[in-house]
C-alpha cells in the first residue's frame, strides 16, 4: 500500500489521503519506522520482500516464486525439477497489455491451464492451475540460470523483446523449451472459447502464458527454529504467501471468500486472525488488495482498499484484543511499494508500526510514508524487523 504523491489526491499518497482512524490510532499508541525489505541485488517483489520481513536471508533460501507457491499447492518438487510462475497474461498488438488477463477468474484460468496440458504436457512439462492468473509450470531437467522478467514490470513492451535469455551456455536448451511454450500457448489460446467469450463481454483475453522466477525446491528453517516462537499461522488468499508460511512452519488458514482483491472477505480474515491468536504465538495476516490496485494504476481504489483495511481488519482486531490479559503486539506494514504511476514494484523502504498493548509510544501520530520516517525505530533492514517484533 506504500506509494508516492499523486496529483489527483492533492499531492498526497493513498495512505495520506485515506480515512484511517485505527491505523493512525495504532501509530499514536505504538512506535514507527521504515523498513528496507529488498536486499541489494534483488528485484523488488512479494517473494523477496515477504521472506525478508519474516527474517530470512534471501540470498540463502530464495529459489524463485514458483517453488514457494508450489509449497502452498502441495506440489512435490524432485531434485531434478525446476518450477516457475506461469502467468496468464493479455498481449495486444504484440505488446504485454496486462499481467493478469484482467484478473481472470479461477475457473476460467483452470480451464485454460488444463487445455494447455492437453496439448503441451509431456514427460518433462506439466502446468498446474493456481488462483486466477497465478499458475505454475514444472520442468524436469530445467536449468534456473536464465534471465526472466515479471510481466508487470514490462507492460506496453513488445513481448519478443523481453523473452527468456540464458545466462550460461548450458541453459540454452531450457530457454528454447520455455520460449517455445510461450509461443505455442499463444497459438492455442487465441481462439479458445473462454477467450472468445471474454472478448464478447468486453474483457481482456488470456491469450498467452508468461514464464518467470525459476527455482528448485527451497530449503528453509522454520520460524520456530530461527526465532523460538512456539506456534504460528498464516492467512492469505495468495499461494505465494501461503507457501512461504508453510515452509516457515506456520499453520495454513484458508478463509472462505478470500480473493486477493478489493472484494476479499476482510471480516472473515480478521475473525480468523483473532481466533488463531488465542492459541498461536504469531499470526501472519496478508491482504493483497492494495497491491493489485497499484498494478492497475487505480489510486482511488487503492485509497479505498486502505480504508477497508482500517475499518474491517485493523479496527476489528484491535478492539477484540486491546483488553486481553496477555499482552498483544500488532505490526502493520506493506511488503514493498507499488506506486500507481508506475504500476509495478519499487525497492524503496516501507513504513511500519509496532503497537504493544503494554508498550510506550514514540512521537509519531499518523501512519504514512513520511510520518513513519520520524519514528523511534528509524530505518531497519531485513531481519531487523522481525527481531524487533519478537523482542520483549
Amino acid at each position: 500500500m506504500a506509494d508516492e504523491p499523486i496529483c489527483e489526491l492533492g499531492g498526497k499518497t493513498p495512505l495520506q489521503a485515506a480515512e484511517k482512524q485505527y491505523l493512525d490510532l495504532l501509530a499514536a499508541k505504538g512506535k514507527s519506522g521504515m523498513l528496507a525489505t529488498i536486499p541489494t541485488g534483488f528485484q523488488p517483489g512479494s517473494d523477496i520482500a515477504n521472506l525478508s520481513i519474516l527474517g530470512y536471508d534471501v540470498s540463502e533460501v530464495f529459489e524463485g516464486r514458483g517453488s514457494l507457491e508450489a509449497a502452498s499447492m502441495s506440489i512435490d518438487i524432485l531434485p531434478n525439477e525446476m518450477v516457475m510462475r506461469c502467468n496468464l497474461i493479455c498481449i495486444d498488438e504484440c505488446k504485454i497489455k496486462n499481467h493478469s488477463a484482467g484478473h481472470i477468474s479461477d475457473h476460467e484460468a483452470k480451464e485454460l491451464i488444463n487445455y494447455l496440458n492437453t496439448y503441451l504436457e509431456d514427460q518433462r512439462i506439466c502446468f498446474y492451475a493456481g488462483k486466477s492468473y497465478r499458475n505454475l509450470l514444472k520442468l524436469k531437467g530445467g536449468d534456473k540460470r536464465i534471465e526472466c522478467v515479471a510481466p508487470h514490470d514490462v507492460l506496453d513492451i513488445p513481448f519478443n523483446q523481453v523473452m527468456i535469455k540464458p545466462n550460461v551456455a548450458d541453459a540454452e536448451d531450457t530457454v528454447y523449451t520455455l520460449n517455445n511454450l510461450i509461443i505455442k500457448s499463444q497459438e492455442l489460446l487465441r481462439n479458445h472459447p473462454v477467450n472468445l467469450k471474454r472478448i464478447s463481454e468486453g474483457k481482456l483475453p488470456a491469450n498467452s502464458i508468461w514464464l518467470w522466477s525459476p527455482g528448485y525446491k527451497p530449503q528453509m528453517q522454520t520460524l520456530q527454529d530461527l526465532y523460538g516462537i512456539k506456534s504460528g499461522a498464516v492467512i492469505s488468499a495468495v499461494d505465494l504467501i501461503m507457501g512461504i508460511g508453510k515452509l516457515a512452519g506456520l499453520r495454513l488458514i484458508h478463509v472462505s471468500g478470500a480473493t486477493g482483491m478489493y472484494d476479499t472477505n476482510y471480516e472473515g480474515k480478521a475473525s480468523a486472525a483473532i481466533e488463531a491468536l488465542r492459541n498461536d504465538d504469531f499470526v501472519f495476516l496478508h491482504i493483497e488488495a492494495s497491491d493489485e490496485a497499484g498494478h492497475d494504476g487505480d489510486f482511488y481504489l487503492k485509497t479505498k482498499t486502505i480504508e477497508y483495511l482500517d475499518k474491517r481488519i485493523v479496527k476489528t482486531i484491535y478492539e477484540a484484543t486491546k483488553d486481553w490479559i496477555e499482552p498483544v503486539t500488532i505490526a502493520i506494514l506493506p511488503d514493498h511499494p507499488t506506486p500507481c504511476k508506475l504500476k509495478t514494484h519499487t525497492d524503496k523502504p516501507v513504513p511500519f508500526l509496532i503497537y504493544r498493548s503494554n508498550g510506550t509510544p514514540d512521537k509519531v501520530m499518523k501512519y504514512d510514508e513520511y510520518e513513519a520516517a520520524n519514528g523511534e525505530y528509524g530505518l531497519l533492514h531485513g531481519k531487523q524487523f522481525i527481531e524487533t517484533l519478537f523482542s520483549k
